[in-house]
């Protein structure tokens, strides 16, 4: 109804614009080449100039939301990502003639969830059988070859996953950590020393004394230019008109809801009489008036305490057969609910040991021991957990063969479906806290049953809390009339004027998809680098989830080396420490001692104890790891030159150096270090070849 109001309050706009659009066609028609707009012609992307191919892009694209959910800018990030490692890797292997036989692919198989749990290839010992795999393929090649295509794509996955692991192998073959640099290591992290100072703050000196020129900032950016590469990005600001609800839109819901609860009489227009209309309450139609007035359908599954609204669960709970709750609210909706039906004791609490055995139902491989020894070692726990029921926990933490062994044998609440059908009679047929043995296709289970409860049946009528069409228009309306106005005025000022709230966005990346505050917003980001937009364009984009936002682009800035402008804040403290440093180490210089430095300055001489090169913390200082390394280097009792840190000018006097025992041996601690030094490979090898190599994003022409 919403949408019908805005079109009838703009068809005279919408006859306009679509004249205009018809008159467009036939003026391009007559004078253009016939050939019509065919868009950017580009490569998407061109790596180590290998071009991706557009077609094949896109597909991959849509796959990936289908099968993820992903947004379409997350999918193409993803499968740009993809793209980027398999064209990197590629010039690796041919580089070092790397390539997948049967063995690598065979442990890359081998290691895939989804096929080694596939019944098909689970031999007679209950375990993954390679040849019966590949026996599969064989057969699908010669009788399903659309499945056999299918294949060949996975396949070519997997070798692509075969020769990666090969090349990462290789690399990590020849990443080592010798005995040596581990003792240096282990010193570092575990040598201490303890010291006197004193800090001559920068904020002793106020920043009125010092004078920062633009002229060198921008001298500094340009001497530390690698920290200050700043891509292509824009600045806009923006105000957000929100269709929500008002009370009085949510007032009508809940006040309509009302009126479903009991019958009504209602006069029929076509039978010129009077209809008793029957209510939630008495009809014994309940799924047709659910389907009738709800905005979600019924639902017949039985319900725990635990899977309703939590703010009203008890009181559902707890209804009489019959009995009406409502409105109430639950997530963004108004509801009204009935109990029709309650199952008693219907969802148990169960906690077990599982024992398993070879040849039982996915059981672990490593798990040998025969049905014999399994039901011989689960009556030992049972004997034990009747002798004290608290010990049921303690032993499925320690010995449980089952997934819920890392939560001490806590299934949670379970039901009749999907149960092992002995297990949960079990459960069902004994009181709460009895214990007893129950053998299943999955081994012997030691079992202890928990609380029991209810199962309730609810019909619900349900309605969304939405914008009403007047609320809807009126948004529309405050929208439009901003959007004219700041054409006009100050975008600020009239925001300002108007009461609305103006949010700013400093940095906006050419592939950002979410602004703050506006989720999946990638066609403001399209508009903003435009070459057709510029600084002081405002317009109006329609919100997916309900309204408008009005945007105005407030800055464009190119690729290169950041204005002084856009990082004056981050670089002016430097400058200015900089110049205090000089301020401070010129006043103090050829000050003797740590006592005559802290009582010309006005400071105390302060201890720390313990102090540690890898943390590089100064206690009572903050983080000061130059300083704290130049201590490292004075001898006991020496004391050193006034030095530059973080967050002030230091003296520094060595009060004792505590060197950590030497270790007889450090082949387990660079054992240690070498397993980290490998684990943090593959990061830095995929962003070493991103770096080296040459690299046409053309992300952003075409999403």
């Amino acid at each position: 109804m919403a949408i019908l109001g805005k079109i009838r309050q703009r068809s005279f706009f919408l006859i306009l614009v679509i004249g205009l659009a018809l008159f467009a066609f036939v003026i391009s028609g007559a004078f253009g080449t016939g050939q019509g707009d065919t868009g950017p012609t580009d490569p998407i992307g061109i790596i180590n100039e290998e071009e991706i191919p557009l077609d094949n892009f896109r597909l991959l694209v849509e796959q990936t939301q289908r099968t993820y959910g992903y947004s379409s800018l997350q999918a193409v990030n993803v499968v740009w990502n993809q793209y980027l490692r398999t064209y990197l890797f590629e010039e690796e292997y041919k580089t070092l003639g790397i390539d997948a036989g049967r063995d690598q692919i065979e442990q890359v198989v081998s290691s895939t969830e989804s096929i080694i749990t596939d019944p098909r290839f689970i031999n007679e010992a209950g375990f993954f059988d390679f040849g019966l795999f590949t026996n599969f393929i064989a057969q699908m090649r010669e009788q399903n070859s659309q499945g056999y295509e299918q294949w060949k794509n996975q396949e070519a996955t997997i070798i692509s996953s075969a020769r990666e692991s090969i090349y990462f192998d290789l690399i990590k073959a020849a990443t080592a950590v010798t005995e040596k640099e581990a003792e240096v290591q282990y010193h570092l992290e575990n040598d201490n020393v303890d010291l006197n100072y004193v800090q001559l703050p920068y904020s002793s000196i106020p920043d009125s004394l010092v004078t920062v020129s633009d002229a060198e900032i921008k001298s500094y950016i340009k001497d530390n230019a690698s920290q200050y590469e700043r891509k292509a990005s824009r600045a806009l600001r923006y105000v957000a008109f929100l269709e929500q609800p008002t009370e009085e839109d949510q007032n009508i819901i809940r006040n309509g809801l009302e009126n479903l609860i009991e019958d009504r009489i209602e006069y029929n227009d076509v039978s010129k009489l009077t209809d008793t209309l029957l209510g939630l309450k008495n009809t014994k139609r309940v799924a047709d008036f659910i389907d009738r007035y709800s905005e979600e359908g019924f639902d017949s599954l039985y319900l725990p305490k635990g899977r309703l609204p939590l703010a009203f669960a008890e009181i559902l709970y707890n209804l009489e057969e019959g009995e009406v709750f409502g409105p109430y609210q639950d997530i963004g909706t108004y509801k009204i609910s009935k109990m029709l039906d309650r199952k008693e004791n219907a969802t148990i609490r169960a906690s077990h040991i599982l024992v398993a055995y070879a040849g039982a139902q996915r059981v672990d491989p490593s798990v040998t021991r025969t049905k014999e020894e399994a039901e011989a070692l689960a009556k030992q726990y049972l004997r034990q957990v009747r002798r004290d029921k608290s010990q049921l926990e303690v032993l499925a933490l320690q010995n449980s063969d089952g997934p819920s062994k890392s939560k001490a044998g806590d299934l949670g609440f379970v039901q009749e479906t999907g149960m092992d059908p002995d297990f949960f009679a079990f459960l069902n047929d004994n009181p709460t806290g009895a214990v007893g043995l129950v053998e299943t296709p999955f081994g012997f289970h030691v079992i202890k049953v928990g609380d029991k409860q209810d199962l309730v049946l609810l019909a619900s009528v349900s309605q969304k809390i939405v914008p009403s069409e007047q609320t809807s228009n009126k948004v529309f309306k405050d929208a439009t009339q901003f959007e004219m106005d700041a054409g006009r005025e100050d975008f600020a000022a009239l925001a300002e004027s108007s009461d609305y709230v103006v949010r700013t966005v400093n940095n906006v990346d050419v592939l950002d998809e979410n602004l703050p505050g506006l989720p999946e917003q990638r066609a403001i980001v399209q508009w903003a680098f435009s070459d057709d937009t510029s600084v002081g364009d405002i317009k109006r984009f329609s919100l997916s989830f309900g309204g408008y936002v009005i945007v105005e682009l407030t800055a464009q800035r190119e690729a290169g080396l950041a204005a002084v402008e856009d990082v004056k804040e981050e670089v002016l403290p430097k400058l200015l420490a900089q110049k205090k440093a000089a301020m401070l180490k010129s006043d103090n210089q050829g000050t003797e001692g740590l006592a005559d430095l802290a009582a010309k300055n006005g400071v105390e001489v302060k201890t720390a104890l313990a102090v540690n090169q890898k943390s590089g913390v100064l206690v009572g200082a903050g983080n000061e790891p130059y300083i704290i390394g130049a201590a490292f280097a004075l001898e006991e009792g020496q004391r050193s030159v006034l030095l530059e840190g973080n967050n002030g000018v230091y003296q520094v006097e060595l009060v004792a150096k505590k060197t950590a025992q030497k270790l007889e041996d450090y082949s387990s601690y660079a054992q240690l270090l070498q397993t980290q030094e490998r684990n943090a490979l593959a990061e830095r090898i995929i962003s070493a070849l991103e770096s080296s190599a040459t690299i046409e994003d053309n992300r952003a022409l075409y999403y």
